[in-house]
């Protein structure tokens, strides 16, 4: 086998080779051997059709299986023996052969050299949340408004009241579309119309008629109203104001505290709420840190790899969509949306590999061991989930790879300037928005 390899631009590569012909003539001539045991062509029994016959049948397509498999072993043979660490496929192109040899081309890009940049003076952000009483009431609030119970009332509407109306909507007198609804629910006071939508129905009592004029902002999503004033015929058909369940013992039951003790419920409340708040905490600072090690560290990126992690997203997106009930078929997905997520990950897998295997920074069992159990806590049966992981190397995939990027967290952290900041319980929990 006669190797020629050339670089042709950053990491892109070309490898010409030659293979002697004879060999290739003999495997062939070898497999129609064995393919004329069994072949069964019309005229003979099986086995029993003369050598030129098998060839006139199978040849071709013994000739193509052989010269397939010669590529690929010859490709990778040659790859190992230069010391290249191929990414992903390459593209095999045939190239002028002569009598003695079959020759051939492949098209490939390697592995970048990745050189993890200097850490010590790279100023990381570690975010930091108290949870204390304050944090707990809140939440307690936040599960009180999620079992609001709403009562009918014969007064007028105010900001907090759930209100149910028709309204039929028109501009210059033409109704338009989204502009009219029977039976709508919603809350006053929280912005889920537009404010002189809510204004105009402030005031109202179940039965009133009233028409109340709405301008659209100029930017508002639907672009035949934007810009344009309508009129809304609004019935209120229902008002309801809201009562929050008092905090005493059939609300901690009704949170799964079987004696009723408002004092367990607060309890589990807070540990749900701090083992929430570490999730997020430890999800920011490992950003953060996945973030500097890319700023340390230019690299260029094989195309193959981040083609094959963009089609990994855009499948990832079809599912989910179609999960939600959406048409993929009449949904098209441009690449261009998922280029820089599947860059970003392409260029971390390979930083990751590198800082774990250049500081020896491998999982170990008992690191493993120590997660599971903590995703099994909040189960009901926590030694089902852990047995449900450790039935299956493949469940333990997931643990074994979060591992691993805490034990990098770690290691960067102890690398780098590190400056806490502290973080509002709202702002981290999303309840800003």
């Amino acid at each position: 086998m006669q190797v020629q390899l050339e670089t042709l631009s950053g990491l892109e590569r070309r490898m010409n080779i030659a293979l002697p012909l004879a060999a290739i003539d003999a495997q062939v001539a070898e497999r129609l051997k064995r393919v004329a045991r069994s072949a069964k062509i019309q005229g003979f029994r099986p086995g029993k059709a003369p050598a030129k016959i098998v060839e006139m049948n199978y040849g071709a397509q013994v000739r193509e299986e052989v010269l397939g498999e010669q590529v690929q072993q010859a490709f990778y043979k040659a790859a190992a023996e230069q010391k290249l660490r191929v990414a992903g496929y390459p593209r095999f192109e045939p190239a002028e052969g002569d009598a003695e040899s079959f020759k051939f081309a492949a098209a490939f890009e390697v592995f970048p050299e990745v050189k993890v940049g200097e850490l010590a003076g790279k100023e990381i952000e570690k975010p930091t949340t108290a949870v204390t009483d304050t944090e707990i009431d809140k939440t307690v609030d936040i599960l009180r408004k999620q079992r609001t119970r709403f009562n009918r009332v014969e007064r007028e509407a105010a900001n907090g009241d759930r209100v149910i109306i028709d309204f039929k909507g028109a501009v210059d007198g033409v109704a338009f579309e989204g502009g009219s609804s029977e039976n709508f629910p919603f809350m006053l006071g929280q912005g889920q119309m537009l404010p002189e939508f809510e204004a105009g129905i402030i005031g109202m009592k179940e039965g009133d008629i009233k028409s109340v004029e709405v301008n659209f902002p100029a930017d508002y999503h639907g672009k035949d109203v934007a810009g344009k004033t309508a009129v809304f015929e609004i019935l209120v058909k229902n008002v309801a104001e809201a009562q929050l369940p008092e905090v005493n013992e059939e609300f901690a039951k009704q949170l799964g505290i079987a004696d009723g003790d408002v004092e367990k419920m607060r309890a589990e409340i807070r540990k749900n709420v701090e083992r929430e708040v570490k999730r997020r905490l430890t999800a920011k600072i490992k950003e953060n840190v996945m973030q500097a090690l890319i700023d340390v560290t230019p690299l260029d990126l094989p195309k193959a790899l981040v083609d094959l992690e963009v089609g990994r997203l855009m499948d990832q997106a079809r599912q989910d969509l179609a999960q939600r009930g959406m048409q993929m078929k009449d949904m098209p997905l441009p690449a261009d949306l998922f280029t820089q997520q599947a860059e970003r990950r392409v260029a971390l897998g390979l930083i990751l590999s590198e800082v774990v295997a250049a500081n020896k920074l491998e999982a170990k069992p008992e690191q493993i061991k120590a997660l599971v159990e903590e995703f099994a806590e909040s189960y009901e049966q926590p030694e089902d989930v852990i047995q449900w992981y450790y039935a299956s190397q493949e469940r333990l995939e997931g643990p074994t790879s979060m591992v691993l990027e805490d034990n990098v967290v770690e290691f960067v952290l102890g690398k780098a300037n590190v400056v806490e900041k502290e973080v509002s319980f709202e702002t981290l929990m999303g309840q800003n928005a």
